[in-house]
C-alpha cells in the first residue's frame, strides 16, 4: 500500500561527494544540504521524502523496487548509470507512478557519451542543468503527475 504522500529520492554513484566533486559542474551544495533543501520543499508541498544514495547499481534497483507500492513517485539521479544501466531502466519501467530523472549538470552539453541517457526512457519528466534546484522542481512535477496538490 502506498504511503500517503511519500516520494522516494534516489541518488546514484559519486553524489555523496556533492560539494567536493567538480563544483564547476555540480555546485557547492553538499549531500546533507541537498537533503535539507529537499525536505524543506517537501514539507511545503505536503509530502514526505525517503532519500537513498548508493554507488552500487543493484542497491539502486532495490531502492526502486522498495518504492513500488510505498511511494507516489520517484525522483532519481542515476548519475553515470544513466548512460548504460538497463537494470535501472527495467526497475523504473516496473514502478507504478511518476518518475522524474534529475541531473544537476547540463549533461547534454558535456561529453558526447553523456547524451546517451538509457534510464531517461523510463522517466515521465527529465530535468538537467538546473543545479540542485532541479530536485525541488521535480517534487512539484511528481505531485502534479500523481494527482497530488503541491505548493
Amino acid at each position: 500500500m502506498k504511503s500517503p504522500r511519500m516520494i522516494t529520492v534516489i541518488n546514484g554513484p559519486n553524489l555523496s561527494q556533492l560539494g567536493n566533486r567538480e563544483p564547476a559542474h555540480y555546485g557547492n551544495t553538499n549531500q546533507s544540504e541537498l537533503i535539507g533543501l529537499i525536505e524543506q520543499k517537501a514539507s511545503v508541498a505536503g509530502v514526505s521524502i525517503d532519500f537513498f544514495q548508493s554507488d552500487i547499481e543493484g542497491e539502486l534497483v532495490q531502492a526502486i523496487i522498495r518504492a513500488s507500492g510505498n511511494s507516489i513517485g520517484i525522483i532519481i539521479n542515476p548519475a553515470a548509470y544513466s548512460h548504460y544501466s538497463i537494470a535501472i531502466l527495467d526497475a523504473l519501467n516496473a514502478f507504478n507512478g511518476p518518475v522524474v530523472e534529475v541531473h544537476i549538470s547540463q549533461v547534454l552539453s558535456r561529453e558526447s557519451f553523456r547524451s546517451n541517457l538509457i534510464t531517461a526512457r523510463a522517466a515521465d519528466a527529465f530535468i538537467a542543468g538546473a543545479g540542485v534546484t532541479g530536485y525541488l522542481h521535480a517534487i512539484d512535477i511528481v505531485c502534479e503527475l500523481a494527482g497530488e496538490h503541491s505548493s
